[in-house]
């Protein structure tokens, strides 16, 4: 028996067609047939009924099906976990970034794994960081950058950023005398910050709500460039990170925001149980961002 034998077998079975499967795997219908009698020969019994148009499985076919396609697959993963061990990581990887994303480290990252592992089919999309968190919880990403209140549950996580928040304003404003101000003191006015769902949001609106707090966020925007051009133009108060404001010192002032004290996070999460592809491209942002533990 065979591997191509079992191979041949299943294109008929899910093809239904001896002449769909010869073009499915690249050889003659003769061919086909050729190693399917030969199959049958064997086993010692016939594995489809050729008495119609349609290719059926007999009992004996239907009862052999299952674990040829399990021989198959052995098979594929034993060759996955060889060349695992020789370094030649192949398959897909999907890294989701949050919207707005300027963390060059990451870009490093992944052109330094894709340097190293060219057989990797490798995908790159933006999106809100509570969307990429259950994105990644449903499999459909492998690894994200996201901005966070608290490390989510279910998921590993590595923090590449952790910091407080801060108010910036432009020049001329009537706070630029002071180095810090409350939460209480910017309830009464506008607020420029990120929409709900983003990490740095999370965190602002947690630390309101626990002192009763409900400042006007009137408006929003998804990248810190857009919230540091509307506060710069007199339009609000920016919340941000302190790294964030740090970027438009030359127009903006930042002031710490005195009781807002938990930090807003950047994280790398994947699920537990990372494939060869994540470990690698994990090694490469530990590389990227110079973060050794975790």
């Amino acid at each position: 028996m065979e591997l191509r034998q079992l191979e041949y077998f299943v294109a008929v079975a899910e093809e239904r067609s001896f002449t769909r499967a010869a073009e499915r795997v690249h050889i003659s219908q003769s061919g086909v047939s050729a190693q399917i009698r030969r199959l049958e020969r064997e086993l010692g019994a016939e594995l489809f009924d050729r008495s119609a148009r349609v290719a059926t499985l007999t009992p004996a076919g239907e009862a052999a099906l299952g674990h040829a396609r399990a021989a198959l697959a052995a098979t594929g993963a034993l060759g996955q976990a060889v060349g695992e061990v020789s370094g030649l990581i192949r398959g897909r990887l999907t890294v989701g970034m949050v919207t707005g994303c300027t963390i060059t480290p990451l870009f490093d990252a992944l052109a330094a794994f894709r340097t190293a592992h060219p057989g990797v089919e490798l995908t790159l999309l933006e999106d809100a960081s509570d969307r990429l968190v259950e994105e990644v919880r449903g499999g459909e990403v492998d690894l994200a950058l996201v901005g966070t209140a608290t490390a989510p549950e279910g998921l590993e996580s590595l923090t590449i950023i952790s910091e407080r928040l801060v108010a910036a304003v432009p020049p001329g404003h009537p706070l630029t005398e002071r180095d810090r101000i409350t939460l209480r003191e910017l309830e009464g006015r506008t607020i420029v910050c990120m929409p709900r769902g983003t990490g740095l949001r999370t965190v602002f609106d947690r630390a309101c709500a626990a002192r009763g707090l409900r400042p006007a966020v009137a408006l929003q925007a998804g990248a810190a460039d857009a919230i540091a051009d509307l506060a710069a133009r007199g339009l609000g108060v920016a919340v941000l990170s302190e790294s964030m404001a740090e970027r438009y010192r030359d127009r903006l002032t930042a002031l710490v925001i005195a009781d807002a004290r938990d930090p807003a996070l950047l994280a790398l999460i994947w699920r537990e149980g990372p494939s060869p592809a994540v470990r690698e491209a994990l090694r490469c942002c530990r590389r990227a961002f110079d973060v050794t533990t975790g």
